[in-house]
């Protein structure tokens, strides 16, 4: 079926009807053929609103920053933040480079460890098997770089588990290094004897970690009760996963909206960054906030970043392309060390609010258009339901109801 056929058949099947048909249809005006390339049934597509966050100095460079989200505060909050950082230079990064493993699960042998060193054995033939799956990468500089073999204990035994470590470029990676494992798996069952399963990239990309540093002087941050109670505030999270859950899910509301407003791979991102944090054992603050010799506040995140500007719906989606123009980045690693500078923004604004007025109320004020909108107010009616909200201090759907009833009752 063509999109539009497609949407019909579902309407009829859900018992939609023609204001919803309508809305499906509108959404994805001039999208539904690329939208019918990307992914299977397409009907219709979501456009999600992209703001831009200002006042952002990444090692020397001004950069807008294009962010897609739904939630309102985010893009306000890193605008904020890194306004109060610019007088110290802004974010300072560092990488590791693009760096990408895949898995390949090695089953049903006695010797595991004899296994693991006849793997160790063929370095330079998994070298060239590598390489010769993606000459293209290896003409751009990238390609197979190291072999890691381990055994890992198991309620069904022991397995050895064998991983490819790749250069990928400016690319995610993510096909590249599959299509490795994949041509490699056979060659190892050949030369050890064991049965291959699972073979695949590990999103854990602790080899592509990013660096962000930035320094906030007292006067921008309140004071000194201030600062202090933002690193009590980090040491709750860094010691309870409770408080860590919200505390890193702040950090990943930045990082998930330049992620998707590049078309890179948000759940990839979000399960690394999360696997990262409890690389020691127990889940803990993504980042690190310490005080320096001058009592000055200073934030720091590492974690695994890998995004790239080739392949998937970074190549094709033309929304993707001109954020990523808007961006001005012309690496995978530049992209990358923006992200994670982005993410410490938000860490920082959120521990700031947390630790002063509370999340609530900067929050509630902007998201009061938001209720505004979900009780039905159009046009000027909008900002006339916020504008009382905020004045009422109390951002809910029942008095935005209230209010919206009285202005069109005074027409």
């Amino acid at each position: 079926m063509t999109p539009a056929a497609r949407l019909q058949a579902v309407a009829r099947q859900a018992g939609l009807g023609n204001e919803a048909i309508d809305s499906l249809s509108a959404a994805a005006e001039g999208q539904i053929e690329l939208a019918d390339r990307l992914v299977e049934n397409a009907i219709s597509a979501m456009a999600i609103p992209v703001g831009v966050a200002t006042n952002m100095i990444v090692d020397g460079r001004e950069v807008l920053v294009p962010m897609a989200t739904e939630e309102s505060s985010v893009v306000a909050a890193v605008c904020n933040a890194a306004k109060r950082c610019r007088g110290t230079g802004g974010f300072f990064t560092s990488g590791s480079g693009p760096v990408m493993a895949a898995q390949i699960q090695l089953l049903g042998v006695s010797d595991p460890e004899n296994v693991r060193l006849k793997v160790y054995e063929r370095f330079e033939e998994i070298r060239t098997i590598c390489d010769e799956t993606d000459p293209l990468l290896v003409k751009f500089g990238g390609g197979f770089r190291d072999l890691e073999v381990r055994v890992i204990e198991t309620d069904e035994g022991s397995m050895t588990i064998v991983h490819i470590i790749v250069d990928t470029r400016d690319a995610m990676g993510a096909n590249a290094v599959n299509s490795m494992a994949e041509a490699l798996a056979p060659k190892l069952a050949e030369w050890t004897g064991a049965r291959t399963l699972l073979r695949i990239l590990t999103n854990l990309a602790d080899r592509r970690v990013v660096r962000a540093r930035a320094v906030w002087p007292l006067g921008e941050i309140g004071g000194v009760q201030v600062r202090d109670d933002m690193l009590s505030a980090y040491r709750f999270a860094d010691a309870d996963p409770y408080r860590a859950a919200t505390h890193n899910k702040g950090i990943m509301n930045g990082v998930s909206a330049v992620v998707l407003a590049t078309g890179n791979d948000t759940r990839a991102i979000e399960a690394g960054a999360h696997a990262f944090a409890a690389r020691t054992g127990r889940y803990r603050s993504m980042s690190r906030w310490e005080k320096d010799a001058e009592g000055n506040l200073v934030g720091i995140l590492e974690m695994p970043m890998a995004v790239g500007l080739i392949g998937g719906a970074t190549k094709v989606h033309p929304t993707a392309q001109a954020n990523l123009k808007l961006l001005g980045v012309q690496t995978a690693d530049a992209l990358a060390r923006v992200i994670v500078a982005i993410g410490l923004a938000q860490n920082f604004a959120a521990m700031r609010a947390l630790a002063t007025t509370g999340i609530q109320k900067g929050h509630m004020a902007l998201h009061a258009q938001n209720v505004a909108l979900m009780v039905g107010a159009v046009g000027d009616e909008i900002d006339l339901v916020a504008s009382e909200l905020k004045v009422l201090g109390k951002v809910r759907q029942d008095l935005a109801e209230d209010i919206l009833k009285r202005i069109r009752g005074g027409q």
